[in-house]
């Protein structure tokens, strides 16, 4: 079974060919990778290395690369690469060097063509691997790869789609080949084998920039070694391959060379058509957009005989025998919903240093928005707190955004204080500009998106519940990424005090604001005064209506106790009952003692307050201030405060 990824780093890195990897590590030395291949749906296999399938528009996992470097996987590889440079024949690519080819068709096979053919080889070899080098850099550096990738395709289109900005583009190689050439061709006095040596040399460096989308397969090995002797030997052997179709071609003659030339007729009308495609993708990846046209493109070459070659040397097992081919990669039914906005504008992070979509890329993520004091927020944060741990080796990552409802909501040392509260250990982004929440258009608390591995939102949760549904979509898009990740019973979240599930069938009262700007069902006689220090008194209220007694000064968002021995009242129908407090400007704890129906709560309290109703307000938060305990019946509920200052700002049921 392929192990999980344990997290050691993606590297996205777009090649010059149009290929898609993500690297990554798993445990032990195991190498993963996610293709995207810009081809017709075909699939084919390498072996002893895995399954690789092309596709229009999703990533593909691959499995284990575990013995790549073992000399018989080494051996099977050079072979393919042989036999892939053999076919560089029926490529355009091969048309502008065979004139040098045929050039020495004249003197000895041993000494004028096979020294020809061979030096050939090697610079091309040579020149290669500083292609090599440079998909090796750009693996290894992270964001600027993308970059570098992405100047490298401009390059590439440009010397598509104009055959004079080509030659620009290789001018400096080719006038070294030209001097080359030249030398050898007047170096009368050396024998004709260094002749040829040194002709073939100044062929293989003219061959090099227009070596084109037929080396895709060979590079795809060579970036995954990196750039070393091996990777140099499997480009030599793909050169030796051409050589050795270029000399079969020598000894059949002008024949061969005539047919070439009327089947690959339009072969600078194909070139100018990818340019002209190729440009036209970047600027979405300039843009930091997926590849869209870009990758849908299928390049001329000869995969259906590349196809052959490696079915032919694919390892059958025995009859009886597990199979060694990777299962077909699953693809979610989740659609695709938008691009996913990126996270920026935060003030501060907390838990961890900011995260881009960059960074995030080939990871699943859980953006939750949510407000420390919001009730149906705090009843999600066990669930979410369970996914991060349970997935969190296996692709998926969790990034709270914090977006504030009360102005209280907006101080950092508040929110830092309630992550610890809430044991909560995944990253935080301090979103108090709304700057995330209008990116991703969001208009609830709390609000769940899932984004895939290629940074597509594919599911949302708008407001808690339906926990089973957006767990299997974790599952689905942790599967699809790559990760062997397999259906499991839903978490059970250890939930305490008001993060426990609301019991919905008796939930009679809603959401009550105490400040005047949302303020409803106020029932103290004396109505509400806005913005005034005011004596309140209590009258008997109806179902679901609330009123101050004492002084008490009402804001926008808040009510003021100004005196001691204020209280609020509140006739309501629910399991819980929940009260957004704080101790206002001075800090200092307010004592307070809470009735229902006139009496000591007893087994009927809220985790915030005792048996006898005693609490204290240290903090700005939600307190849970009742759990009835048998059968749900309206109660008349009555929290007094010993001490002044304190402020209230809404009650919520659960």
């Amino acid at each position: 079974m392929q192990p999980e990824p344990d997290g050691l780093g993606e590297i996205n890195v777009k090649f010059l060919f149009g290929v898609d990897f993500v690297l990554y590590r798993a445990h032990g030395d195991d190498l993963y990778i996610s293709v995207h291949f810009p081809s017709k749906p075909d699939t084919f296999e390498i072996p002893h290395i895995g399954q690789i399938a092309t596709c229009w528009s999703r990533h593909i996992a691959v499995q284990s690369l575990t013995k790549w470097f073992q000399r018989k996987t080494m051996m099977t590889i050079l072979i393919i690469a042989y036999l892939g440079g053999v076919l560089t024949i029926l490529s355009p690519c091969i048309l502008p060097i065979l004139p040098f080819v045929f050039a020495r068709t004249g003197g000895p096979f041993a000494r004028s063509t096979l020294p020809m053919l061979a030096g050939m080889a090697a610079s091309f070899a040579l020149v290669a691997t500083l292609a090599a080098l440079g998909g090796s850099w750009a693996v290894r550096a992270n964001e600027y790869g993308r970059l570098a990738a992405v100047m490298l395709l401009a390059a590439f289109g440009v010397s598509l789609l104009s055959p004079r900005v080509a030659y620009v583009l290789a001018r400096p190689v080719v006038d070294l080949g030209n001097r080359l050439t030249t030398s050898a061709g007047s170096a009368r006095s050396a024998p004709a084998t260094a002749s040829s040596l040194v002709l073939g040399a100044a062929t293989g460096l003219l061959w090099a920039p227009c070596a084109g989308p037929i080396l895709g397969l060979v590079l795809t090995g060579a970036a995954l070694q990196g750039a070393n002797f091996e990777t140099t030997f499997l480009l030599f052997a793909y050169a030796a391959g051409a050589a050795t179709s270029l000399a079969v071609a020598l000894l059949v003659g002008g024949k061969v060379f005539a047919v070439m030339k009327r089947s690959l007729g339009v072969g600078e009308r194909i070139r100018q058509c990818l340019g002209a495609a190729v440009l036209a993708g970047l600027a979405a990846i300039a843009l930091g957009l997926d590849t869209g046209v870009l990758t849908q493109l299928s390049y001329a070459s000869t995969v259906s005989f590349e196809q052959a070659v490696l079915d032919r040397f694919h390892e059958r097992p025995a009859a009886g025998a597990p199979s060694k081919v990777a299962k077909r990669p699953f693809r979610s039914e989740l659609p695709a919903e938008s691009r996913a906005p990126a996270l920026n504008g935060a003030v501060e992070w907390l838990n961890s240093a900011p995260l881009t979509n960059e960074q995030l890329r080939g990871k699943v993520v859980l953006v939750n928005f949510w407000t420390y004091s919001c009730i149906n927020c705090i009843r999600t944060i066990p669930y979410v707190r369970a996914w991060a741990e349970k997935y969190k080796d296996k692709g998926l990552v969790v990034v709270g955004v914090h977006t504030p409802e009360f102005a209280f909501e907006k101080r950092i040392d508040n929110v830092r204080q309630a992550l610890g509260g809430f044991n909560i250990g995944y990253p935080v982004a301090i979103d108090n500009d709304y700057r995330i929440w209008r990116a991703f258009e969001n208009s609830y608390w709390p609000a769940h998106y899932l984004i895939d591995a290629k940074g597509e939102i594919r599911y949302h949760q708008f407001g808690e519940g339906n926990y089973p549904q957006t767990e299997k979509a974790i599952q689905d898009l942790l599967r699809e990424a790559g990760s062997e990740t397999a259906a499991s019973a839903p978490v059970v979240p250890d939930a305490k005090g008001a993060e426990v599930g609301p019991d919905m069938g008796n939930i009679g009262s809603g959401e009550t604001y105490l400040g005047y700007r949302r303020a409803s069902n106020f029932a103290s006689p004396e109505g509400l005064q806005a913005d005034a220090t005011y004596h309140y008194s209590f009258a008997k209220p109806n179902l679901n209506e609330w009123g101050l007694s004492g002084t008490w000064t009402v804001g926008a968002q808040q009510a003021t106790l100004t005196q001691p021995g204020g209280g609020i009242a509140y006739r309501f129908s629910a399991r819980d009952l929940h009260l957004v407090l704080g101790p206002g400007a001075a800090g200092k704890p307010i004592r307070f003692r809470v009735t229902i129906d006139g009496k000591d709560p007893g087994n009927d309290r809220g985790s915030d307050i005792d048996a006898s109703g005693n609490g204290t307000v240290t903090a700005t938060k939600l307190y849970q201030l009742v759990r009835q305990s048998a059968d749900v019946a309206v109660r008349n509920f009555e929290i007094r405060f010993l001490d002044r200052g304190v402020e209230a700002f809404a009650f919520t049921f659960g």
